[in-house]
């Protein structure tokens, strides 16, 4: 009986040790990146890698250590910035969309099993979703400080030239997430 116990312990540090491991990831990532309006980064990479290989729960669980890490000060995002600022700023609705993308691959996944087209068809909503959380909260804190800006505008700014380079990490992610998850005996 107390075998059990013990394996049940065990599982739950093993699970926040993968959660850990996979904000740190998403946080490396980060600061791997090219300055502009919207940096690019190696995030959605790494996002997309932890959910790949850690699952919905583990890996949104290891997205919201991210993000709170980042808002209570530790420079976590991109350009090693961090504060709550950063969240609230013209970018911060793209950080805070991680979040949502977890949630749905959560969601997708759980309904419809762990197969490598649900996983992809998981990932392209929540990217989509992303964007679209992101472009929203763009739209309306840029109006706040500066003037309004249009939606073309935005998405010629913040959407259009991610869309490439985040679908290609998309695929290299679920690529490594597959080849590894087997030699990390993840379950």
């Amino acid at each position: 009986m107390n075998n059990t116990k013990d394996i049940k312990k065990n599982f739950k540090t093993i699970d926040l040790a993968y959660m850990a491991l996979g904000a740190v990831l998403i946080t490396i990532c980060s600061w791997i990146s090219i300055p502009t309006a919207v940096p690019f980064t190696m995030q959605t990479f790494a996002v997309f890698f932890v959910l790949s290989t850690l699952g919905g729960k583990r890996g949104t669980v290891a997205i919201i250590v991210y993000v709170l890490l980042g808002a209570v000060g530790v420079p976590v995002f991109a350009q090693f910035s961090s504060g709550i600022g950063i969240l609230l700023g013209n970018t911060g609705g793209y950080i805070v969309g991680f979040i949502f993308m977890g949630l749905f691959y959560w969601l997708i996944v759980g309904l419809l099993g762990k197969k490598i087209w649900v996983e992809i068809l998981a990932m392209i909503i929540g990217i989509v979703v992303l964007y679209s959380f992101g472009t929203a909260w763009f739209m309306i804190v840029y109006a706040k400080v500066n003037e309004a800006v249009g939606l073309t505008t935005v998405l010629a700014w913040c959407v259009i030239p991610f869309i490439i380079p985040d679908l290609i990490k998309l695929g290299l992610a679920v690529a490594l997430a597959r080849r590894l998850s087997p030699a990390l005996k993840i379950q």
